[in-house]
């Protein structure tokens, strides 16, 4: 490809510049491992974006109003890592040297628990895009709620460099049709138009017309034709920030590998170092010191700091305005310091009900009730589902549809978009003062699993609705009859996966979700109707919160132990009626969240499950996988371990073999 003309000078913006260039090639190169490209390509468009526009405060990076920055093209992590460096963020150029090795902050994607000043944890193209989205979202949400004629105490925006392979993504596709359904007039993104990938040309494979794609989203788009011009970037960052009905991206013609004079607009400077002899002619091509690694003239300091004193400043206004809203709105400016700070209205437990024996109805129906009664209390609670309100059940009464014309509105219709849903409430969580969930099918979570995991990785408290949990939901079939998904779910480390067995587990599931504060749960919940059982009412206070616990038990050392959960849970009451007509005795468990369970200690644990008791059966209507951890190899499982097929609940259950019968003769072959 032809190689662009570059540009050498002394002007203290060019500096700075490439000042952030030669940081990620000297680390990349450095730790010989990372992609040095994007930033090469990207470092203007950085630069003016953090110099000019972005409102920030290095000295306090998670100040309420600050503008959110997202570089969803994460492996380009390089160029955040320098900015937050030059611009006076904790990052010390210790760390920039560290680049990709044990216990830096500058691992090889973003990670936001990780480095102070990194918004959100990117790097599976199109996350960032979708949580930039969700960041949006919060903000047009909370001003809506909070702001008052006379105080702006809600007023930011999100920005976001986005990649080819961002744009490419379906997730991304999601988040943008519904970020331009919404108007979401405070939603920045720069397009990195490098039109190179890993394999080579985007000509190879991506040749739409982006810019018209998203018109027809409803953004506004603008084209910057020289992504090192610096006034015309600052002229479309302007023009993006007056459009206040529509998100806007701006088309930016960059160079990956900008100023290599071999590697510049090749693949070659994509994932690779450029190599010694390649930073070298590219240093010299470009007016920098040749034989300085981490090299950044003291003027670059100076005038960047120069940028960080206005974002101060900026933040002190912000306080000195916060400080006349609370004399003015004292307890709206209550409520905003706790919601900020995730909290939730004092009194939302005392609101949960209280199921008894008599309250039969499905577990989707019981936690439809909970949204109910607590939903009217909990503002900063706000989701909804991907296009299955009615059959997941949760939608708060009297509470609005979330619209472009509605932005006080808790309740959101996602469209069938679930993995761009899952990635958009990670963005509101991220963004704070909104504890999100989000619901649609148990089977479709796979559409959603990257963003699932990502909420458990970073620790977010965003709360999943799963509804029609197994075979039980009928006839739709084994398309829509989740088999292996409890078990995909439970292998995600920190998502608390929890599967009740009636109304009473239910609300206590949601009081357990709503109560962590350090990762996402996510509640199985069935279509079905289902009993409310003796043994839960009373116990299921404290029992779901430890995971797992026991129903049902016996005078002394039992016989046989029997574990369920969810729908299958009363099968195993059912079989321990049976038995014990027989003089077997027998302890039934509800293993409602393995993940909780697991983390209690041994001596609860083996107070539930002793280990003298080898004869033990789990009923669960999905995979047997997983379960060997607690029936041990002289239990056994009544499991499914094939799909489903399409007739009502009642046969199916009869026909896979999920039967009180099947149970009590599982329990007499283990005891045997």
């Amino acid at each position: 490809m032809e190689v662009e003309a570059v540009r050498t000078s002394s002007d203290v913006e060019d500096l700075s510049i490439n000042a952030l260039r030669f940081l990620a090639v000297d680390a990349v190169q450095k730790a010989n491992s990372g992609h040095p490209g994007m930033p090469m390509g990207t470092a203007a468009m950085a630069y003016t974006l953090w110099s000019r526009h972005l409102k920030h405060d290095p000295q306090d990076p998670d100040w309420w109003d600050r503008d959110r920055f997202v570089l969803s093209a994460g492996h380009g992590s390089m160029l955040l890592y320098g900015l937050l460096h030059l611009f006076g963020y904790d990052l010390p150029m210790d760390e920039l040297k560290q680049f990709r090795q044990w216990g830096s902050r500058t691992p090889g994607h973003p990670e936001n628990f990780v480095t102070r000043g990194v918004e959100t944890t990117t790097g599976p193209l199109g996350q960032g895009f979708a949580n930039g989205v969700g960041m949006a979202i919060a903000e047009r949400y909370l001003a809506a709620h909070f702001n008052r004629p006379g105080h702006m105490v809600v007023d930011h925006h999100t920005y976001g460099i986005v990649s080819d392979g961002d744009l490419m993504e379906g997730i991304s596709h999601e988040a943008a049709s519904l970020a331009g359904h919404l108007g979401l007039g405070k939603l920045i993104y720069l397009y990195d138009d490098n039109r190179i990938t890993i394999d080579g040309g985007t000509d190879l494979s991506f040749t739409e017309d982006v810019g018209a794609r998203f018109e027809s989203y409803g953004w506004h788009v603008a084209y910057v034709e020289d992504g090192n011009d610096v006034e015309a970037l600052d002229e479309a960052l302007a023009q993006a920030r007056a459009e206040s009905g529509r998100p806007s991206l701006l088309v930016v013609r960059t160079h990956i590998g900008y100023g290599s004079p071999n590697k510049q607009d090749t693949a070659a400077s994509h994932g690779s170092p450029l190599g010694p002899d390649e930073v070298r002619a590219t240093k010299e091509r470009l007016g920098w010191p040749v034989d300085a690694e981490f090299h950044v003239p003291d003027e670059v300091y100076e005038h960047l700091r120069q940028a960080t004193d206005n974002g101060r400043s900026t933040h002190q206004r912000w306080r000195e305005r916060l400080e006349d809203y609370r004399r003015d709105h004292p307890e709206l400016a209550g409520q905003f310091r706790a919601w900020m700070s995730g909290e939730l209205s004092p009194n939302w437990e005392d609101l949960i009900p209280a199921f008894t024996p008599g309250d039969d109805m499905a577990s989707r129906k019981a936690s439809g009730k909970v949204l109910a009664a607590i939903g009217p209390s909990l503002d900063n609670l706000i989701g909804g589902s991907a296009d299955l309100s009615g059959s997941n059940l949760t939608f708060v009464p009297g509470r609005g549809d979330h619209q472009a014309e509605s932005p006080e509105g808790g309740y959101f219709h996602f469209g069938v978009r679930e993995h761009g849903m899952g990635g958009i409430c990670n963005g509101m969580a991220l963004h704070g003062g909104i504890v999100p969930y989000c619901a649609t099918f148990l089977v479709f979570s796979d559409y959603m699993r990257p963003s699932v995991r990502l909420a458990a990785l970073m620790g977010l408290q965003v709360i999943y609705v799963f509804t029609h949990d197994s075979i039980g939901l009928g006839e739709d079939g084994p398309t829509h009859q989740p088999i292996e998904h409890m078990l995909a779910l439970r292998a995600i480390p920190g998502l608390d996966v929890y599967r009740p067995a009636d109304a009473a587990e239910t609300a206590e599931a949601w009081r357990a979700a709503l109560r962590r504060t350090d990762g996402p749960s996510a509640l199985a919940l069935s279509r079905q109707g289902l009993p409310q059982l003796e043994g839960t009412a009373g116990a299921a206070a404290h029992g779901v919160a430890r995971g797992g616990y026991v129903v049902r038990d016996c005078e002394g050392t039992p016989d046989v132990i029997l574990m369920g959960t969810g729908s299958e849970l009363q099968l195993a009451v059912g079989a321990a009626d049976a038995l014990v007509a027989d003089g077997v005795a027998v302890r039934v468990v509800s293993m409602v969240c393995t993940d909780v369970f697991d983390r209690q200690d041994a001596e609860y644990r083996n107070a539930v499950l002793p280990p003298s008791v080898s004869a033990r059966v789990a009923v669960e209507a999905g995979v047997s996988l997983g379960w060997e951890r607690y029936v041990g190899l002289a239990g056994t499982t009544v499991a499914m371990d094939d799909y489903g097929a399409s007739a009502p609940a009642k046969v199916l259950f009869e026909k896979f073999g999920f039967t009180v019968d099947a149970v009590v003769a599982a329990a007499r072959r283990v005891m045997a």
